[in-house]
Formats: C-alpha cells, sequence, structure tokens
C-alpha cells in the first residue's frame, strides 16, 4: 500500500509521515530530502543552478540513495547537511526542474516497488503515484508554519527571525504553486487535514485510523 503525503513547507509532513510509517510498520520516503540533497551536492561540485540542462544532468548522474531515515550521496551520509537556510533558498532549482524531477520520480517508484510506503513531498498524490490507494494533503496556517520552521532552524543553531521565515516561506510557496513542473496542489481524491492547534501525535492519530480505514475498504 502507498500512502502519499503532500503539502506546503512548514505543515510538519516529514515529522508526521515518519511516525506514521513507524506506527504502521511502513517504509518512510522523504522525497524533499531527494531535492535537497541534490541542490547540496550541486554546490558542492560547483554546478550553475540556474542552468537546467547542467544541473538535470547532473542529476541524472548522481549516486544518491535513500537508506532509512539517512541521506547518502556516492555513499557519504549527507543528512545532517542538508537541512540549512540555504538549501531551503536553493532547493527550487532542483524542484522546478523537469529533467531533475524526472529522475527523483524515478528514483521514488523504484523505492516504493512492491512495498508499504509513507511518502511525503509536493506532487507525491498528483504525479508520483497517482494510483496511491491513500492521498493525504497536510497544511496549517502560513504563521504556525513560520513558528514551526523557525524552531526547526533553531535547534540547528540557525537563529532567524520569525518574520524573516515567514516572508521566505511566502516566497517559496507562491514558487511551489506555480512552477510548471510539479506544482503543490491538493489531488482531487486527497483527504485534506489541517493541523494548526493539533499535536504531532493527535495527528498521527487521525492518519492511522484514516489509513486502517482504506486499508479496510481494500481488503
Amino acid at each position: 500500500m502507498i500512502v502519499t503525503i503532500d503539502g506546503p513547507a512548514g505543515a510538519g509532513k516529514s515529522s508526521v509521515a515518519r511516525a506514521l510509517a513507524e506506527r504502521l510498520g511502513f517504509r518512510f520516503l522523504d522525497t524533499g530530502a531527494m531535492y535537497r540533497a541534490v541542490t547540496w551536492a550541486a554546490l558542492q561540485q560547483q554546478i550553475d543552478l540556474d542552468s537546467s540542462d547542467a544541473l538535470a544532468e547532473f542529476a541524472w548522474q548522481l549516486d544518491l540513495a535513500m537508506q532509512g531515515d539517512r541521506v547518502l550521496v556516492d555513499g557519504r551520509d549527507i543528512t545532517d547537511k542538508i537541512r540549512t537556510s540555504t538549501i531551503t533558498k536553493l532547493i527550487y532549482h532542483a524542484a522546478g526542474n523537469a529533467g531533475v524531477r524526472e529522475r527523483l520520480v524515478q528514483l521514488q517508484r523504484q523505492v516504493a516497488a512492491g512495498q508499504d510506503v509513507v511518502t511525503e513531498g509536493r506532487d507525491q498524490g498528483t504525479v508520483a503515484f497517482p494510483q496511491a490507494e491513500c492521498k493525504i494533503f497536510l497544511t496549517a496556517s502560513a504563521e504556525e508554519r513560520a513558528r514551526r520552521r523557525q524552531l526547526d532552524l533553531a535547534s540547528r543553531g540557525e537563529s532567524i527571525a520569525w518574520e524573516t521565515v515567514l516572508a521566505d516561506q511566502n516566497e517559496r510557496d507562491r514558487g511551489d504553486e506555480n512552477r510548471p513542473v510539479g506544482p503543490l496542489r491538493r489531488a482531487a481524491d486527497a483527504v485534506e487535514i489541517l493541523t494548526d492547534g493539533l499535536d504531532q501525535e493527535e495527528v498521527v492519530a487521525r492518519l492511522v485510523t484514516l489509513v486502517q480505514s482504506r486499508q479496510a475498504t481494500d481488503r
């Protein structure tokens, strides 16, 4: 069974999807980390991020692997290097690149083949896995998402004003929603969950119930 969780930045998709996968005994696939990894690796190799062709060619040649919760490039664990504000600001180059998205969607489908998977991102229910048995659109108010992002950055040693985080997030939202390939949108058959006022455990509990009801229906 494939469970997709899409939604805007800061909605808590990664942490909720990871916890949901653990609760269900499914594999967790963090697709956002894959785009971050391409961005990070391209910077390391001084690839011109503004060159769509160069970035796409680089992505197709990159040795990228997901190993549990860890992200590996050329066998090197870079999980802790891809969550900086710098990567967040530059990820749109990879996310909006048709060639990069084609390569990463291919990898995502390879990872999910024949497995029970919880996968999260921006286009999982619309592009990567349109046939998924359970689709979820996880969201929260812009203010709440910025607050969560600020706390996450602080936990990683980056002190950034909430107003700056909110402005950067709003700009990223516009880019995610309006990019020509893999834009952020709710699948017609996705269930929307607003997480304002809910803690992670409450959100996960709701999703467990939803997935289990779908499993029962499919039997």
